[in-house]
């Protein structure tokens, strides 16, 4: 099926009672996804032949691939359907065939939608759980206010998903003000969804705190992490052998701030140093040692893995004779304007009319998949520039 259906018709013709033609345009798949699609069909094939014998991330590939496979099946079931329909002459039939494609449209569009991205080279850790971490950053105490608000914010996004979620610690200040926050976030694939929200998010708004009503500007810093370990005492012994002897530098001391006897009296704050990248993670929110070291350590590990992949997205990149500005990373990539309700995601030009919506989590999907739009004609320019100069695309 996939050999025999390269490309499709970019629009049908159905021929009406009075002899009018009407034309609608059906939304396609660029030609090098199709390519992609038929070489995950052969590696589909072969992945089946391996699966004699369990093998666990075998096994993690070819269901991957089977869930991509069904979805453009259906695709190209739905536009034969569709173009079939678009055939019919009949003057008793016609106006039936014309109610059925318009029902069968929309379905064949979010298709589309979906096999655009999924039919791309997969994105490192895509299938990943997600670690958030926020920090405040230029606005003093209004600044950390506005990252407590974007911490509740993928808490409530998280629910809106019915995703698993735990805060995984909160510091503050002596003056109690959010300094930073860890977010976990278990739903494998939440990064590949999530990963976009890394950069700095600015707010406009009158704090509550100011007299005169004057708007004040702040910031906070999101970052977005591959979770590649649970962060529990049973998870710790295979996160410490992910490093050489010697690397990791673990430092214990007794925990700062709220607790009670038990944080004066026992050393169970954990301070990790990566000593070849000077990475610093520090944890003291359980009360027990091995606890916070198997949170800290996890967190190194998604720290480190998220450093490689910017490395190594930063070569590619350096590769190309053209520079394409990424959707991954920028200084400011969005703004919440409180006074005029408006959220504008500036890597896309995108602007949401609904601060509530979004910061309930309801609406965050909305901004994501527009910025998401942007990536997926990048990525296309990406596969195109390849193929133009004889690279591969099977990525």
């Amino acid at each position: 099926m996939f050999q025999r259906i390269r490309c499709l018709l970019p629009r049908f013709r159905l021929y009406s009672t009075v002899g009018q033609v009407s034309e609608t345009v059906l939304p396609q798949l660029h030609p090098l996804l199709i390519q992609r699609a038929v070489f995950l069909q052969n590696e589909h094939k072969e992945l089946s032949k391996k699966l004699d014998s369990y093998d666990p991330e075998l096994q993690i590939q070819f269901d991957r691939i089977s869930q991509i496979m069904d979805k453009y099946e259906k695709f190209i079931s739905l536009s034969g359907e569709i173009s079939e329909l678009s055939k019919i002459k009949d003057h008793e039939l016609i106006e039936d065939a014309k109610v059925e494609i318009q029902s069968l449209v929309p379905q064949l569009q979010e298709l589309c939608n979906e096999l655009k991205n999924k039919l791309l080279p997969p994105v490192k850790y895509a299938e990943c759980k997600t670690m958030v971490e926020l920090r405040p950053g230029v606005g003093g105490n209004e600044a950390s206010l506005f990252t407590e608000d974007l911490l509740q914010m993928y808490v409530n996004f998280a629910m809106f998903k019915n995703w698993k979620y735990k805060i995984v610690s909160t510091g503050k200040t002596s003056s109690g003000f959010i300094n930073e926050a860890i977010l976990s976030i278990d739903e494998p694939g939440s990064y590949d969804i999530l990963r976009h929200e890394s950069g700095v998010h600015r707010v406009q708004r009158v704090p509550e705190t100011e007299a005169k009503g004057r708007i004040h500007t702040s910031t906070a810093a999101v970052v977005i992490l591959p979770k590649l370990s649970d962060g529990n005492e049973q998870s710790l012994r295979n996160d410490e052998l992910q490093f050489k002897p010697g690397e990791v530098r673990i430092d214990t001391m007794r925990a700062s701030g709220k607790g009670g006897q038990h944080v004066n009296t026992t050393d169970s704050a954990v301070r990790l140093v990566h000593i070849p990248t000077g990475i610093i993670v520090t944890q003291q929110d359980e009360r027990s040692q091995p606890q916070n070291k198997a949170k800290a350590f996890a967190i190194l590990r998604s720290r480190l893995a998220e450093r490689d992949r910017i490395e190594e997205l930063e070569k590619q990149k350096n590769l190309r004779t053209s520079q394409v500005k990424t959707t991954d990373r920028s200084d400011k990539i969005r703004t919440y304007n409180y006074p005029q309700n408006r959220i504008t995601d500036h890597r896309c030009g995108y602007s949401l009319h609904d601060i509530d919506g979004c910061m309930k989590g309801e609406k965050l999907q909305d901004i994501i998949n527009k910025v998401k739009e942007v990536e997926y004609k990048e990525r296309m320019d990406e596969m195109v520039s390849a193929q133009s100069t004889g690279e591969t695309v099977e990525g």
